[in-house]
């Protein structure tokens, strides 16, 4: 109970965390309610083409197919969120170990996993994104999938620094003198111990992954079988001047949720910094 009042203590002392955590909290309900607080579902297909916010109970408004704009937005949000986490915890996980090996065992290892960490970090993101998706298909899966190989070069970065430092602490030598092997010392003590810069980087991470499959969409290379907001932009922008509303509403809230997860990443930042331990708030 102890830990639970402190962890929300942490969270209300730090506006920028506290923000986020409401938002994630709001999109997670509004998941969860999806079939309560919307009228049609994402994919249904109504008489009304272009029907202006209000009109016949559409609160937004609809596409051209006839699709209720605030339906859309609303089962968006778990298509976004799933791009987001899927491909966030790739990046991490492959950061986390890539980046630990590297810091940890130094030398001839270091050497060669940091050139090719040097390699990746000098790709076009982007452009590597699109190539892959125009040959392998553009499935919400394959999306996920790629965002997640393309973006842990900064993981593994911020785990090698950390693991280059923790190799020298006391517990360290001291579980090494006690014959402990080093693959045992990287998975509990290194590892552990190093995670938290990852951590907010992972979540900050996450924006950047919607934000990316937002961009697919909006180049036509996205999955058309998923209710995406990029998708929405991609369709509603052939008709901006008779159904503005389509693309405005669908880009708020990519805005939103990109918002939404920086100020989260920014406040898990600002937690875990030594300083803001000691009472220096940023």
């Amino acid at each position: 109970m102890n830990r639970v009042k402190k962890i929300l203590r942490t969270i209300r002392d730090d506006s920028q965390l506290m923000f986020g955590c409401i938002g994630i909290c709001i999109m997670l309900l509004m998941i969860v309610l999806a079939p309560v607080i919307t009228r049609w579902p994402g994919d249904y297909y109504g008489p009304d083409s272009l029907a202006a916010p209000g009109v016949n109970g559409h609160i937004l408004g609809t596409n051209h197919m006839g699709q209720d704009v605030w339906s859309m937005v609303v089962y968006g949000i778990r298509t976004s969120l799933k791009v987001a986490v899927v491909s966030a915890c790739i990046s991490g996980l492959i950061g986390i170990v890539v980046g630990g090996v590297a810091g940890y065992f130094g030398g001839i290892v270091d050497r060669i996993v940091s050139e090719i960490i040097n390699v990746f970090m000098m790709l076009p993101t982007l452009f590597l994104v699109l190539l892959v998706v125009s040959l392998f298909g553009n499935s919400i899966f394959h999306v996920m999938v790629v965002i997640g190989l393309t973006t842990w070069p900064s993981n593994a970065k911020l785990m090698r620094a950390q693991a280059l430092s923790l190799r020298q602490r006391t517990f360290v030598i001291s579980a090494r003198t006690m014959g402990e092997t080093k693959l045992q010392i990287l998975f509990r003590y290194i590892i552990p111990n190093g995670i938290f810069p990852v951590i907010s980087n992972t979540t900050m991470r996450m924006a950047g992954a919607i934000l990316t499959e937002a961009s697919l969409s909006f180049l036509g290379l996205g999955d058309p079988t998923v209710v995406s907001w990029g998708q929405m932009v991609y369709d509603g922008k052939a008709y901006m001047t008779q159904g503005w509303w389509v693309c405005v509403f669908a880009g708020l809230a990519i805005v939103l949720t990109v918002l939404v997860f920086y100020m989260m990443g920014d406040g898990i930042n600002h937690v875990l910094n030594p300083k803001y331990a000691k009472g220096g708030k940023k």
